[in-house]
């Protein structure tokens, strides 16, 4: 065992769990599975793609992704060659290592700078190491309880009683020192074995029989009683002191080194580690959603409390009923938002207001449950300015409540969706993860709160397979939601005449009051045409001008093409709360190149019919599109019907058309009326946001025809 270069506990190796991040390692491994993510490695810079630097780490490479930069890539100046430290982030079941951004540029910039090979971590200066050793035979020579020679002052006796002197393992300048003669040295520090150092002596006396015959077990039912009884948010002014806890498990992690569990009582939530030896679960009869009393001492790590653990106890049934009950009642206050305040005077939000309150009572519940959230919201302007109301809301509470930087991560995930349809795939993704967190990590099922997303029957399936596991969902929406869904939904808030994004600011600002001013100008930012003029002032009032709002939108319609799965939580940031205008300008700059570019190719291919007395604009995106590059089908379907004089706008793929109609269609009678006209082409509707209609390729043609007559014919006679 040796210790470590930080703090100095005994560990296996130069450097302690703890502080692995607080050193960097050279490598000199040869496969990418040797590498310890979380850990900080030097590197050289290998090339440059679009998309990222390529960093060799001793005999192996890595991927640095524009996307974890602290600046554009065009702006890094290292040049081939270069030294670089960086973090690994994961080494994948292929071997590709995706690395992270370290703002430590230099080993000089760390605490420590140590070897890292196959057998194991060194130091790099071997004099330095040698010394080291030598150090630690000095130690052995001493015995195996030695200590450093500026702890020998302190003696270790315990009070009131008199050691019995020990002469032949004494050392002769060092006599044993006797309570009540200050300045002597020596016991239990300078025997050569064969006597008990400090830790034994505490498990010797932890078990040794009180008074009345009984002994202390720290997995009894009678933990020390001198320890008071503290609260989580208390810990902060009881840093260093031995503290009492009470409440429920959250989670149990087990890590390399200690085993962690979060305990949550009726104000916060904090991790408490505790350690038998490296990697191996401590109380393992302690498990996620026990309620227990735990004491231990209250450190700091990180910058972070942390509870170092000495004993955990389940408590009894009656003891522990009432601190469920303390809890719950607790979290009832918290959870409740002290009043629903919408961003502006706006009759349709002020109709669902009660519903609101609802759901922002539900989400803050659920950060004080610590229960993850998962964000599902369609891949459109409209779903990520909604997603991203809710995100700047909830990460500061999560934060708040957990204490810790990368809990917002943990807790905390917004995942868009294509069509804004919830199907099978999806939901088998997020129940094949949840159940894994769940069994590996002992993570509650998250609340899952779908944002212009699972409000079609097409989302059916995928909610049911959630419902099974009973995962609570929250449906927010600008449309109302479909019957074939409706009942499957735990809350449902809708507002038909706005936007998604509109609803959002307002549950956002509810769920969170200190963050109302970020959101005001995003309603705004949600309206392609014919915002509410409530709304635009409210943007203008929050510094964003007309053309910024324009901008603002186009860009986030552009990066919500790209990577359409991932969430770019930083660069959604970067764009609608930093308004980093000149960001905005520029991605905005790209969307109506490439846009006009497209309308060029599309307009004068369009075929352009009337149908008794209907115009309807018709498009083969197959022939005439690029359909594998931005702008996607949808936008640019919804760019042609707001340019457009025609009625309709139908778009023709292979197997499936999108319209774009003035008013309400009724695609009910469109599809009735087309398995009369081409009852062999297998006609459905799938039941997406916008009306779409499958079809058999080889009944293409007749499809069109019968389409093109159903939709003029439902326009001009609207149903009643």
């Amino acid at each position: 065992m040796g210790s470590c270069i930080i703090c100095g506990t005994s560990t296996d190796g130069p450097i302690c769990e703890v502080h692995e991040e607080d050193v960097v390692f050279e490598f000199e491994g040869n496969q990418p599975s040797q590498l310890t993510p979380g850990r900080f490695y030097v590197g050289s810079v290998d090339g440059y793609a679009d998309f990222g630097v390529f960093i060799n780490i001793g005999n192996v490479t890595g991927l640095l992704h524009r996307s974890k930069l602290d600046r554009r890539l065009e702006s890094l100046e290292w040049e081939v060659g270069d030294n670089v430290c960086v973090q690994v982030n994961n080494v994948r079941d292929n071997g590709d290592i995706d690395l992270d951004w370290s703002i430590r540029e230099t080993p000089e910039d760390f605490r420590g700078h140590l070897l890292q090979t196959p057998e194991g971590d060194s130091f790099i200066d071997e004099d330095a190491e040698d010394g080291r050793e030598d150090d630690e035979d000095d130690g052995d020579e001493r015995g195996e309880t030695a200590t450093d020679t500026e702890a020998e002052p302190e003696p270790k006796a315990e009070a009131g009683t008199e050691p019995e002197p020990d002469d032949s393992n004494a050392t002769p300048d060092a006599p044993e020192p006797t309570p009540g003669e200050p300045g002597t040295t020596g016991g239990a520090d300078e025997q050569t074995g064969g006597s008990p150092g400090d830790a034994e002596l505490s498990e010797i006396a932890a078990d040794s029989p009180d008074e009345d015959g009984s002994t202390d077990d720290a997995e009894g039912d009678d933990i020390d009683a001198e320890h008071e009884r503290v609260t989580v948010e208390s810990l902060e002014d009881r840093v260093g002191d031995t503290v009492r806890l009470e409440g429920t498990i959250a989670s149990v992690r087990q890590t390399s080194g200690p085993t962690v569990f979060e305990l949550e009582d009726e104000t916060g939530i904090v991790d408490c580690a505790a350690f038998v030896e490296a990697g191996v679960r401590a109380y393992p009869d302690i498990e996620a959603g026990d309620v227990v009393r735990l004491d231990g001492e209250a450190r700091v790590r990180r910058d972070e409390i942390q509870v170092e653990t000495d004993s955990i106890e389940t408590l009894p049934e009656e003891a522990g009923d009432a601190v469920e009950t303390r809890m719950n009642e607790a979290l009832d206050d918290r959870a409740s938002p002290d009043s629903v305040n919408p961003i502006a005077d706006d009759p349709e939000i002020d109709a669902i207001v009660d519903d609101i309150e609802a759901v922002a009572t539900e989400i803050r519940r659920a950060v004080i449950e610590s229960r993850p959230i998962v964000v599902r919201h369609d891949a459109t302007t409209d779903g990520y300015v909604a997603g991203a109301a809710i995100e700047r809301a909830v990460l500061p509470l999560i934060e708040a409540e957990h204490g810790t930087a990368d809990s917002v991560y943990h807790y905390f995930d917004r995942r868009p969706l294509e069509d804004g349809v919830y199907d099978m795939n999806d939901a088998t993704k997020d129940a094949t993860r949840m159940l894994g967190d769940r069994d590996r990590h002992g993570e509650k099922i998250p609340l899952f709160v779908f944002a212009a997303a699972g409000s079609t029957a097409a989302s059916a399936d995928g909610l049911d397979l959630l419902d099974i596991y009973g995962a609570p969902q929250v449906v927010i929406d600008g449309q109302a939601a479909d019957d074939a869904v409706a009942d499957r939904i735990d809350s449902l808030v809708t507002a038909e005449t706005r936007t998604v994004s509109t609803v959002a600011a307002t549950l956002a600002a509810t769920t969170n009051g200190d963050v109302r001013e970020d959101l005001l100008h995003l309603p705004a930012v949600s309206y392609w045409a014919d915002a509410p003029e409530m709304y635009v002032d409210l943007a203008a009032g929050a510094g964003i001008d007309a053309e910024s709002t324009k901008q603002l939108r186009e860009a986030v319609a552009l990066e919500a093409f790209y990577q359409s799965y991932e969430d770019k939580r930083e660069l959604i940031i970067d764009l609608l709360f930093e308004k980093r205008t000149g960001l905005a300008a520029q991605v905005s700059e790209q969307f109506v190149t490439k846009l006009d570019d497209e309308l060029d190719t599309v307009v004068p291919n369009l075929d352009e019919r009337i149908v008794d007395g209907v115009p309807v604009a018709v498009l083969d995106t197959d022939a005439y599109t690029h359909r594998y590059d931005f702008p996607p089908t949808r936008l640019l379907l919804d760019e042609l019907d707001r340019r457009l004089d025609s009625a309709a706008v139908v778009g023709v793929g292979t197997d499936e058309l999108h319209v774009r109609a003035d008013g309400d269609l009724d695609l009910s009678s469109v599809v009735a009326e087309l398995d009369d006209t081409v009852p062999d082409a297998g006609v459905s509707n799938p039941g997406t946001r916008q009306p779409t209609i499958e079809f058999l390729a080889g009944e293409r043609e007749a499809v069109i025809e019968a389409v093109v007559d159903a939709v003029a014919g439902s326009i001009a006679t609207p149903s009643a």
